[in-house]
């Protein structure tokens, strides 16, 4: 329940930082009376990501076996896409949140306080929320046990810390909190990717396709499966979520995990240890296409 635990943990602790920012800048102004339709916004978020949960769990248990392999397939592609669109907001975002959610209350409350801050924090929150639901389905579909537990902790201990965070005055790095975190979650996306496509290529052997030399085993341990080290095993299992661990590993598992940890790990780490570079980068690109998109003197001449 190792990664259950840390995808909950990250996700809640987003939500409560965000939802903390938001009351506080309210209490900060004097605008305390507003808080109630924070919390309405709240409430509503979590209601409709446990529903949409529920949906969820509900449709697969209606499949049968052809369906619910291209449905933990294709469940476990959507997780890691969005996991890697957050991986890389957050780094980009992450230093700045603060001071772009006051920024945004700042407008918010001067329109309709009430709507407005009910829909900013549903979304904010919901985010979150749509976020988990998507990253633990293919959990959820092969550890239930696991998957409830891991996010119940995961739920209590994000709660816990956002609170120490901006009641008890406890101090923390939250750049270098979300950095390590992030590397974490590549990793786990890495394993996600594989499995996702190990899914897919049992999908068309099981309904008469042949995925060719990618289908091919490109390696198969010699580890019963009764042995700790074995990927369901104690030890294998944490390898297995961690680093997507498994006896035996079909060459487009390999091949997509390697790939996206050699992609994904040093643009990450770029943009954390250096983001100038990436300021640099991205200025210089809009410059590019500004340039590019001026229109020529010989444009509209025959």
């Amino acid at each position: 329940m190792l990664g259950q635990y840390l995808i909950t943990f990250r996700e809640v602790l987003e939500a409560s930082l965000i939802t903390a920012i938001i009351l506080a800048y309210l209490t900060r102004t004097g605008r305390e009376h507003l808080t109630r339709y924070v919390w309405i916004g709240v409430y509503i978020s979590v209601g409709v990501s446990l529903g949409l949960g529920a949906v969820i769990w509900t449709t697969y248990g209606t499949l049968d076996k052809p369906s619910k392999v291209l449905f933990e397939g294709v469940a476990a592609l959507i997780a890691v896409a969005v996991m890697t669109s957050m991986i890389f907001w957050m780094a980009l975002k992450g230093r700045h949140i603060k001071e772009e959610m006051e920024e945004r209350l700042g407008v918010t409350v001067k329109r309709g306080a009430m709507i407005a801050l009910i829909s900013l924090s549903f979304i904010v929150v919901f985010r979150e929320g749509l976020e988990t639901v998507l990253f633990l389905t293919p959990f959820l579909v092969t550890d239930v046990a696991g998957t409830v537990a891991g996010a119940a902790i995961g739920i209590i201990s994000g709660i816990v810390l956002a609170f120490a965070i901006f009641k008890v005055g406890m101090k923390i790095n939250l750049h270098r909190f979300f950095y390590f975190t992030s590397i974490l979650l590549i990793l786990l996306a890495a394993g996600l990717l594989g499995y996702g496509l190990h899914e897919l290529t049992e999908y068309v052997m099981v309904t008469g396709g042949d995925p060719g030399w990618l289908g091919a085993n490109a390696y198969v341990l010699d580890i019963s499966s009764d042995s700790i080290f074995y990927h369901k095993g104690a030890i294998g299992s944490i390898f297995a979520v961690m680093f997507g661990y498994t006896v035996k590993m079909e060459w487009i598992r390999v091949i997509a995990h390697a790939v996206y940890l050699a992609v994904m790990l040093p643009v990450v780490v770029m943009i954390y240890k250096r983001p100038e570079l990436i300021e640099k980068f991205t200025k210089a690109f809009r410059k590019f296409l500004k340039v590019f998109s001026r229109p020529r003197a010989s444009d509209g001449v025959d």
